[in-house]
């Protein structure tokens, strides 16, 4: 059985998709303005994870993600650069999809807004038809929040909160009800528009979602995810457009929010100017360790970004990728069999990944099976086929999660050797003749720092 947690619900619900073993997921994209940061990032590997886990459990998964790709973020910042909006929404559109190669993501099909004009309109126009839309004047077609009783049980809210995506809030003082949203904006001059029965303009940030996943999976459908940020008031507005032009409920079964990343206690965000880009990064650490480190806290708490909790993945990768390439070099002489802790192992990354897709005790489940794996290799009696049985797993799970490296770190023989020495000397409280062991390391030109993974070790 598979878990989740559904925001509409508040609690735990058994995942039991609409359509046998089809499983529809939606997953908010970005608005491609700019690069992404790697804020964004913790919630596009997530369900990158989501969806090839539950692929790997034998569920037929169709995940879309849709782009925004016209806005007024984009409209600004062509304007800034001189450039059409529309081409600098699909210049950085190409530079998102680069990013998520690198990042190993490759799980989603990219829907773009502007492909989706058609839908769009329909849409509106069902809901001008039943009643839920008026027109403003010069402004646009808003959707009459007094028609939807349920507004607001997804969140529990109606009102604004500090942590909401309030860059996309329609203010307009005739608006007949203060969250009243914009469901389609007339052209302003020199916007990119489009001309259409509404009138010539361009669709609202809400809208685009729901025309989008109405025409791909129907009016209702089984997962919906997206950052934390986006319960309110976006998911919000997207139940009420949904739910009245279909007149179905639920619009969609399962809701799946991912928290912030936090910079020195803040919400990570290009508006407060603290975070990096995925696209920096990447120039920096190889896609493993920043997957290792997304997937290192739970996905509804907060994590912290730091240059520590970075080297605390980099040595866990690290870790994953020596244990593997022992078992390459192993013989497999001995006569004992390592199935026991291969089950084990088995067991607890499944039973951890079916609780709400805990991938922090996933990656210890992993951990675990290296530490006692280890034992019986410095035993020398572990068996060949265990050995090919332990690299099987790691690479069905890696499958799902993306975090054992393609290119090996290089690290000298010798220079692992004192490192493998430096350990069993900590293990056994020789903390002098390790530190003496530390300086030998150093005049190698290497340098080891201690983590949670255990030793990471670089170039000085």
């Amino acid at each position: 059985m598979i878990s989740i947690y559904n925001t509409l619900t508040k609690t735990k619900e058994e995942l039991i998709p609409m359509r046998g073993k089809k499983i529809r997921m939606f997953v908010c994209g970005p608005t491609v303005y700019d690069y992404i940061h790697i804020g964004n990032a913790r919630t596009f590997v997530f369900f990158d994870i989501v969806a090839k886990y539950l692929r790997s459990r034998g569920y037929e998964v169709d995940y879309i993600q849709n782009i925004t790709d016209i806005d007024d973020k984009i409209i600004q910042r062509a304007k800034e650069n001189n450039r059409d909006p529309l081409d600098w929404a699909k210049e950085y559109y190409e530079k998102f999809k680069e990013d998520m190669e690198s990042l190993g993501v490759n799980s989603p099909r990219y829907i773009p807004a502007t492909e989706h004009i058609e839908q769009v309109v329909k849409q509106v126009k069902t809901l001008i038809d039943k009643g839920h839309a008026y027109l403003i004047e010069g402004d646009g077609w808003y959707f009459d929040l007094s028609t939807f009783k349920d507004y607001g049980k997804l969140s529990g809210r109606t009102a604004l909160m500090a942590d909401d995506a309030v860059s996309r809030i329609d203010e307009n003082d005739q608006k007949r009800n203060k969250g009243d949203f914009c469901l389609w904006k007339l052209s302003k001059p020199g916007e990119p528009s489009w001309d259409t029965e509404l009138g010539k303009g361009r669709p609202g940030w809400h809208i685009e979602d729901t025309a989008i996943t109405e025409h791909y999976f129907g009016p209702q459908y089984d997962i919906h995810g997206g950052g934390q940020d986006l319960i309110f008031p976006h998911h919000e507005a997207e139940i009420t457009q949904q739910e009245s032009a279909s007149g179905k409920k639920p619009f969609v079964k399962y809701w799946m929010h991912v928290a912030f990343l936090v910079n020195k206690e803040e919400k990570m965000s290009k508006s407060k100017g603290n975070f990096e880009t995925v696209n920096e990064l990447l120039k920096k650490h190889p896609k493993e360790v920043l997957r290792f480190y997304l997937l290192s806290g739970h996905y509804r708490q907060p994590l912290e970004f730091s240059d520590k909790m970075l080297k605390q993945s980099e040595a866990g990768v690290a870790r994953i990728s020596e244990f593997f390439q022992k078992l390459n070099i192993i013989d497999g002489s001995g006569d004992k069999s390592a199935d026991k802790y291969i089950k084990q192992a088995k067991q607890k990354f499944n039973e951890a990944m079916s609780d709400d897709f805990n991938t922090p005790e996933a990656l210890a489940s992993i951990f675990e099976l290296i530490r006692n794996i280890n034992s019986m290799l410095a035993a020398g009696s572990l068996n060949k086929k265990s050995t090919g049985n332990i690299k099987k797993f790691l690479k069905e799970i890696d499958s799902a999660v993306g975090i054992l490296p393609t290119k090996q770190k290089e690290i000298p023989p010798e220079v692992s050797e004192l490192v493998q020495k430096r350990d069993k000397l900590r293990e056994g409280k020789r903390y002098g003749e390790s530190d003496k062991v530390r300086l030998e390391i150093e005049k190698l030109g290497f340098q080891i720092e201690d983590t949670t993974y255990g030793p990471l070790v670089s170039r000085r």
